[in-house]
């Protein structure tokens, strides 16, 4: 394939399933990746494009993200930067560094003026976006260690593309930000691996264990985790450990406690070891043992997820990596799979399981993918490729279908205005499949992730905000807003997500009946009662009893996601 590259195959393999020319699609590539400079401006715009529709309209998604955004909120309410509280509970799950981040970004947002900017989920979504744009950006600097400017710019342009860093990249949580700090060891990794005849500059080595201080304030032990099972698999491989000596282990661990240790140890101070006794003895290891927090799955439940999650590249994925076991003695292939697949295993044997945890693992298989696609051996003429890149325009068909449906249930009408988009966006998708079909991969993919594109813009821009019934945290937070009544005190039954806290006030109640709810309403000044239906006898009972006569507002019907639920709230108020 003379468009991304003249990489040469390994031995044994046959080059009459080469790829096709592509003709448009490849003289695209080669255009765009002409240079470095304009790879990565076109993959910053593609990005953008994939990443901004809905990043603001969005609602604060329970439970994690608001969990996270209000501790950050905390911060900066108590000036309090060491501790990570939820209310007065303490959040001793993940190291601070999330927080840090999003504490700044409101800080500035504030410092320039912005109303209301502490309750504004978007601002506490910046580094996530900003971790997804680095992950792609990253991928195509990590992929120059296996292939040429026009594989790297197609494997950057997978990440953007994939839904699942999609759905990171717009929620304010870690694991966009961990992704990132991971491609840049798995990049500087690749290349001490690879390039053993040269000299790796330093400034890789210093990025890598930047890096690597990065994941451990941001997500604990999972990038050491990745990195470390990758490092020895290759040192079994290479039957020695001296290759990692180029990365100047003494100077970059010292580097790393230099970043890390200032904030464990206050923490240890503040909290006298209950940070770790929280975050390792129970968190940690509550994941290990058991399924926590309902989360639990089966072994395979990655495999399977993935083909939703790493949409549209995940078909090709699926094709190329069977040929990873024929090629298993080649370097690149040796360190695409070190990456992946101790890690991958570990995530499938521990209970608890949630799509984004084997995030930092796509950014390799993406590489391996492209590299596989170089010599020509992702095609037709492989088993079953072709009735299984059905897949391609069977997600975005599914989801037009699903969310019409979903629209129409939940709020009476469908999402007029994002079906065409989601239709075009099929449309391209079956395009990419008769290509696949004819044998042009490289139009397959560029299609691919158009109709990705187009789906992002139409799903999460067009769609999104008009599901209001899953919106419920917003909309209770705005008709507490209109009823006027100066710093209102308010308590809510029967629904108790950690979106309403953040929209609502650090300081919401949560009462455990009705009864609780009416005696909050009986105390001095304004003050709000959020009754879900269930609730609402023993409320008004109990307030009839205390002499009280609530006036009901209004009425906020939607959809508990996490309940999996209709929900009907009564919205009271008393005082003025």
């Amino acid at each position: 394939m003379a468009l991304i590259g003249e990489s040469t195959a390994p031995a044994g393999v046959q080059k009459e399933g080469a790829v096709r020319g592509g003709d448009w699609a490849e003289r695209l590539v080669a255009s765009l990746s002409a240079s470095h400079v304009r790879a990565l401006v076109v993959l910053f715009l593609l990005s953008c494009a994939a990443f901004a529709p809905g990043f603001a309209s969005l609602q604060p998604m329970d439970r994690d993200e608001p969990r996270f955004a209000q501790a950050s909120k905390q911060m900066l309410e108590t000036g309090d930067f060491v501790d990570i509280r939820f209310q007065d509970e303490a959040r001793h799950k993940k190291p601070v560094g999330i927080y840090w981040l999003q504490s700044a970004v409101v800080a500035g947002a504030e410092a320039l003026g912005v109303d209301n900017a502490r309750a504004t989920i978007a601002y506490y979504r910046i580094p996530s976006f900003l971790g997804a744009l680095a992950t792609v950006l990253l991928t195509y600097w990590a992929a120059l260690a296996f292939v040429s400017p026009g594989g790297a710019l197609l494997a950057g342009a997978f990440m953007a593309a994939s839904i699942l860093l999609g759905v990171e990249a717009r929620l304010a949580k870690t694991d966009a930000v961990l992704t990132a700090t991971t491609v840049v060891m798995f990049g500087g990794l690749a290349r001490l691996y690879l390039w053993r005849d040269r000299i790796i500059p330093t400034g890789t080595i210093a990025a890598f264990w930047a890096a690597f201080a990065l994941s451990i304030l941001v997500k604990g032990p999972i990038g050491p985790m990745v990195v470390g099972l990758a490092g020895a698999a290759l040192s079994v491989r290479a039957r020695t450990v001296g290759w990692l000596k180029g990365l100047r282990p003494g100077w970059g661990l010292l580097l790393t406690a230099l970043i890390v240790a200032p904030w464990f140890i206050a923490i240890a101070m503040k909290t006298g070891g209950a940070f770790f006794d929280e975050s390792v003895g129970k968190d940690m290891l509550a994941k290990v043992g058991s399924g926590q927090e309902n989360h639990w799955a089966p072994p395979g439940f990655y495999l399977l997820a993935f083909f939703g999650t790493f949409w549209p590249a995940a078909v090709l994925v699926a094709i190329a990596l069977p040929l990873a076991w024929r090629w298993r003695a080649e370097p690149w292939v040796a360190v695409c799979l070190a990456w992946v697949l101790p890690s991958w295993i570990i995530f499938e044997a521990v209970p608890t399981k949630l799509p984004h945890y084997v995030l930092p693992l796509y950014p390799a298989l993406a590489i391996f993918t492209v590299k596989v696609m170089e010599l020509g051996e992702v095609g037709p003429h492989r088993p079953a490729a072709v009735p299984a890149a059905l897949l391609i325009p069977f997600i975005p068909l599914g989801l037009t279908v699903g969310l019409g449906i979903a629209g129409y249930q939940l709020d009476g009408v469908p999402p007029y205005a994002g079906i065409p988009g989601m239709l075009v966006a099929t449309l391209v998708a079956f395009w990419a499949w008769l290509a696949f079909r004819r044998g042009a991969i490289i139009k397959t993919a560029v299609l691919a992730v158009a109709a990705s594109l187009v789906l992002s813009v139409s799903v999460w821009g067009l769609t999104q905000p008009l599901l209001r019934a899953l919106k419920l945290s917003p909309r209770l937070a705005e008709a507490v807003e209109a009823i006027g009544c100066p710093s209102p005190q308010v308590v809510t039954v029967g629904y108790r997500e950690p979106s309403l806290v953040f929209l609502v006030g650090t300081d919401l109640a949560m009462a455990s009946d009705g009864k609780g709810a009416a005696a909050f309403l009986d105390g001095p000044g304004c003050r709000i009662a959020l009754i879900e239906a269930r609730a609402e006898e023993e409320f008004l009972a109990s307030s009839g009893e205390m002499g009280k006569t609530p006036r009901l507002v209004t009425r906020v019907p939607g959809f508990n996601i996490n309940g999996g639920r209709k929900l009907d709230i009564g919205v009271y108020a008393t005082g003025d």
